[in-house]
């Protein structure tokens, strides 16, 4: 018989995430993506506490200075079309007061440095090995908010660039909170305002510089760009762009890394909250009917059924 995928085999990975886990996904967009599926099933999560960043160098910067409390001042900040903002942190944080801004940077950097500690699992998602740094600051900058590109110089990455970035983050991390486990992925999504053949290249590097790391830490990696390119290789599994994973592939790949990454428990306690979830969401035609009050009934006792054991909120 004819195959028409190529499953990717078992991953046997030596961490489990549970209902007692506190999780930081930090990264490009597929963390938020993946890190929404986290929310939805009320695991216990904490998403980006910077913004989405794309190169390693940002998210050693994000790491570093949220361990070591580095708050930021406004003149920390530049102003840029009407709007003031920070090269360390995504353009969520921009905006016109830059009190306000620097406000709330620093009220995510008390959060992440105290999640940071505790966290149990740390996942890392990179997604490109090119960086630009902003000449009149020498800060390798994790958003070039817009600001005219003669202003930076952009760089490739190498393996050890890399390498010695990631073994920084791992080695920070250790400083506070020594037995999380540490997950690298690689983001499926094709970064190609570098170009189609840099974007291969970067990833290239980044996948070697992971695979070194992997060897002389105790670190692990889930393979979701190896899914998308080798197991999901086709257009319909991208969103109009043809670069971003699309719903289906974005489920997908979070349904492997649940079977590979989730005890069995956690995933039944899982279904149970999908269908809370769902139940809340629903509108009945009839809200005074006999059949809608029974559903409303079962739904406040399924939901705290789920409070007290899972010590989650709805």
């Amino acid at each position: 018989m004819s195959k028409f995928r190529t499953k990717i085999k078992s991953y046997n990975q030596q961490y489990s995430i549970d209902y007692k886990s506190k999780t930081l996904l930090i990264g490009s967009c597929f963390s938020d993506n993946i890190g929404d599926k986290f929310t939805y099933h009320k695991l216990d999560t904490l998403i980006n506490p910077y913004g989405i960043l794309f190169n390693p160098i940002a998210i050693e910067n994000c790491i570093s200075q949220c361990i070591d409390q580095r708050l930021f001042s406004q003149g920390d900040l530049v102003y840029h079309d009407e709007r003031w903002h920070s090269f360390y942190h995504h353009s969520k944080y921009s905006g016109t007061d830059s009190k306000t801004v620097v406000t709330n940077i620093n009220k995510q950097i008390e959060i992440a440095n105290n999640y940071i500690k505790g966290a149990s699992h740390i996942i890392i998602t990179i997604g490109t090995a090119y960086v630009y740094s902003h000449r009149k600051t020498d800060i390798t900058v994790s958003n070039c908010h817009k600001i005219p590109q003669k202003e930076f110089t952009k760089k490739l990455l190498s393996v050890e660039d890399i390498y010695k970035s990631l073994n920084k983050t791992i080695a920070k991390i250790r400083t506070v909170n020594t037995d999380c486990d540490i997950i690298f992925t690689l983001s499926p999504i094709r970064h190609i305002k570098d170009g189609v053949v840099e974007n291969s290249l970067g990833k290239a590097n980044i996948r070697a510089a992971i695979s070194q790391v992997l060897i002389n830490s105790n670190t692990h990696y889930f393979p979701s760009y190896e899914i998308m390119m080798d197991d999901l290789r086709d257009y319909r599994f991208y969103e109009a762009d043809m670069l971003h994973p699309n719903k289906v592939a974005i489920d997908y790949i979070w349904q492997e890394f649940v079977s590979n990454a989730m005890t069995s428990q956690t995933v039944s306690y899982m279904k149970k909250v999908d269908k809370i979830m769902k139940s809340l969401s629903h509108r009945s035609f009839n809200q005074n009917s006999e059949s809608h009050i029974k559903f409303l009934d079962k739904l406040k006792t399924d939901i705290e059924v789920m409070e007290r054991e899972l010590g989650v909120e709805f």
